[in-house]
C-alpha cells in the first residue's frame, strides 16, 4: 500500500522541529565559539602585557645601572673640570709671571751694566713708588758717575736722587755710603 500525503501543511509542521532544533544548536555553537575566541583573545593579550612588563622592567633595571654608571663619569668629568681650570689658572699665573719678569730682569742688567768698577751695592729693593739702591764706593765721583750712567741707560727716568751720603774714613781710606732713589721705567712703556 502505498500512502500519498496531499496535505502539504502536515509535512511542513513535522520539518519545523527538526529545523529549530538545528538552530538552537547553531546559536549555542556560535556563542560557544564567541567565548571560546574571547578567552583566547584575553589569555593572549594577558600573556603580551605581561611579557612587556618583564621586558619593561628589565629596561628600568638596566636604564638605572646606566644612570650609576654615568654619574660617576660625571662626576669624573667635573673632577676633570675643576682641574682643568685650575692648571690653566695656573698657566695664565705663569704666564703672567713670566711676562712680568722681564722688567725686573732689564732692572739688574741695567744697574750691573751702569756700575762702575769702585762702586759696591749692599741693597736693592724695589717698591711701587720707586727703587731703592744702597751702597758704597771709593769716592764721590764715582757714585756720580753711577748716576749718570742710569740715567744714560734709558731704562731709568731723569729724577734720580742721592738720599744720603756719608764719607767715613778709615785706614783702607776714604769709603762713602750712600742711599739712592729712582724710578725704572720697563721696557716698551
Amino acid at each position: 500500500m502505498i500512502r500519498i500525503n496531499l496535505l502539504a501543511g502536515e509535512r511542513k509542521a513535522a520539518k519545523k522541529p527538526a529545523s529549530a532544533l538545528l538552530v538552537g544548536q547553531k546559536i549555542t555553537i556560535g556563542c560557544t565559539s564567541i567565548l571560546v575566541v574571547a578567552a583566547l583573545f584575553v589569555g593572549w593579550r594577558y600573556w603580551t602585557l605581561n611579557q612587556e612588563s618583564a621586558r619593561l622592567d628589565k629596561d628600568i633595571a638596566d636604564a638605572q645601572q646606566e644612570i650609576s654608571r654615568l654619574r660617576a663619569i660625571i662626576n669624573q668629568v667635573q673632577d676633570f673640570e675643576k682641574q682643568k681650570t685650575e692648571l690653566q689658572q695656573r698657566v695664565a699665573l705663569i704666564e703672567d709671571l713670566r711676562k712680568n719678569q722681564t722688567g725686573p730682569v732689564h732692572m739688574l742688567d741695567q744697574v750691573s751694566r751702569a756700575l762702575p768698577p769702585s762702586v759696591w751695592l749692599t741693597e736693592l729693593k724695589q717698591a711701587p713708588d720707586g727703587i731703592t739702591i744702597d751702597g758704597r764706593c771709593t769716592g764721590l765721583t764715582s757714585l756720580s758717575d753711577f748716576v749718570s750712567n742710569l740715567e744714560a741707560t734709558g731704562y731709568f727716568k731723569r729724577s734720580i736722587e742721592i738720599v744720603s751720603s756719608q764719607t767715613d774714613t778709615n785706614t783702607t781710606g776714604e769709603v762713602t755710603r750712600f742711599s739712592i732713589k729712582a724710578q725704572f721705567q720697563p721696557p716698551g712703556s
